[in-house]
């Protein structure tokens, strides 16, 4: 009986140490996101167009991805996700990016990588929990720079653009045949339950404490674009 509620002491303490880590690791990544928001909508000229900000349905965010590898090279990371909706951006729902690409590859690189789903489709592929990216017009690298040149046609049927981050600067980035779907050991460290990427991004779940600067930078960073573009139509 004593090496039975040993054991459970035990396997007690071992969750809450746990749920401890896995909670710092959710609050140094919202800060992390946090950091790259408010550093590309301070330098609009090396980031993201404002008006392909201003007309992104969802906002994903995955600070320090991982890409690199050797001969196959690979992609892996964690973010945040947040969609627009009736009262304004929802709480974040908790993502992980993993995903292989063929080539020749030596060495490891982490970039900060920024997700703008564009429109319903690719609103509803994110709701889904998991999917994969592909080419062929549902993702692609994203225009760069204060605004997105006329020549371009993400505003067709594109349903992603993704965007890198290495040394302040930002590039369109390639994501084809990664892999996205709910990281469901942070969702249930920070919501209590396995919250589903529906119920979260469709305004359904309160937004926690943890996260209240991260979605400050998310509506800062929309409002700023929309506020210059505004101010862009009235030259």
């Amino acid at each position: 009986m004593k090496r039975f509620i040993a054991f459970l002491l035990v396997g007690s303490l071992g969750t809450f140490a746990w749920a401890g880590e896995q909670k710092k690791d959710v609050t140094e990544r919202l800060q992390m996101a946090t950091d790259v928001l408010s550093q590309m909508a301070s330098a609009p000229d090396k980031g993201i167009p404002e008006e392909v900000l201003d007309s992104a349905k969802c906002i994903a965010v995955v600070p320090n991805l991982v890409k690199g590898g050797f001969i196959l090279g690979g992609k892996h990371g964690r973010g945040v996700a947040t969609c627009r909706t009736a009262e304004g951006w929802s709480a974040p729902a908790f993502i992980s990016v993993g995903g292989g690409s063929a080539g020749l590859q030596i060495g490891v690189e982490g970039v900060d990588l920024i997700m703008l789903i564009m429109n319903d489709k690719g609103m509803q592929q994110l709701l889904s929990s998991k999917f994969q990216i592909s080419g062929e017009g549902s993702a692609a690298a994203g225009p760069v720079g204060r605004h997105a040149s006329a020549g371009t046609d993400w505003k067709m049927d594109t349903e992603m653009l993704t965007y890198s981050r290495s040394h302040g600067v930002f590039a369109g980035l390639t994501l084809e045949g990664a892999v996205v779907q709910q990281d469901t050991d942070s969702t249930i460290s920070v919501y209590g339950r396995d919250a589903s990427f529906q119920s979260v991004l469709q305004g359904k779940v309160a937004t926690p404490q943890m996260a209240k600067d991260f979605m400050k930078a998310v509506t800062n960073a929309a409002h700023k674009a929309k506020a210059q573009e505004a101010r862009e139509e009235k030259k």
